[in-house]
């Protein structure tokens, strides 16, 4: 019985998820209420607020369903046991490209993240939530990158801050653009081409390479 319940109750839980994901992709999230969701669900309000603090925690919850299989490439990037460190970074990143275009719930979740969730004040826990993951972002992309390093893909030099920072932003205005102009940005084909490239800059470029230490030799006199 005990069994029942807690099936039934997950089961009512990833009901208004479901929910959730539908209306706030229809109406974007600032004009969606709880009692919205509700009627999508076909729960009553009360049943939110038992498994669901805010419409901020609704969001939250419906948003980390997509994130799974990018923590586990995450994790593996950085793992010092990992042969291929750089491989789990640029499947890392196809997934997040190519994944977005071709799976209808991550590219419906990751459209209402960008496009339809404006940060206005009852939603402050989302915003600091979507922060707090950036800085994780870059967190995890540095150190996959400082992985790849140690075992000789990618250059000793590399200013591995730097370089997170720029591949978190091109493929994070990769996918915006290919949310809203997806015939011109078409990821489902392009998505290992993009990524390669990017990689390719970052092994290459010398504007992504530590600069040398300050020599303190005193001028020939």
């Amino acid at each position: 019985m005990v069994r029942r319940t807690k099936e039934e109750a997950l089961e009512t839980r990833n009901g208004i998820l479901d929910a959730a994901e539908r209306v706030f992709f229809e109406k974007g999230v600032s004009r969606t209420s709880l009692a919205d969701i509700a009627q999508a669900a076909g729960v009553t309000r009360g049943a939110i607020y038992w498994h669901f603090a805010n419409k901020g925690d609704v969001f939250t919850a419906m948003f980390d369903r997509v994130l799974l299989p990018f923590d586990e490439l995450k994790a593996a990037s950085r793992d010092p046991g990992e042969p291929d460190p750089l491989g789990r970074i640029r499947e890392l990143c196809v997934l997040c490209l190519h994944g977005t275009a071709t799976d209808e719930r991550r590219r419906r979740v990751f459209d209402i993240l960008f496009l339809k969730c404006e940060f206005v004040e009852e939603m402050g826990p989302v915003v600091e939530r979507h922060q707090t993951n950036i800085r994780e972002a870059l967190v995890n992309i540095e150190g996959g990158l400082l992985n790849a390093m140690s075992k000789g893909q990618l250059p000793a030099d590399l200013d591995a801050a730097r370089a997170a920072r720029l591949l978190h932003s091109v493929i994070g205005g990769a996918l915006r653009d290919m949310l809203l102009a997806p015939e011109l940005f078409d990821m489902a084909d392009g998505a290992e081409r993009t990524v390669d490239a990017m990689l390719d800059a970052i092994r290459y470029s010398p504007a992504l390479r530590t600069a040398p230490p300050a020599s303190t030799d005193s001028p020939a006199a």
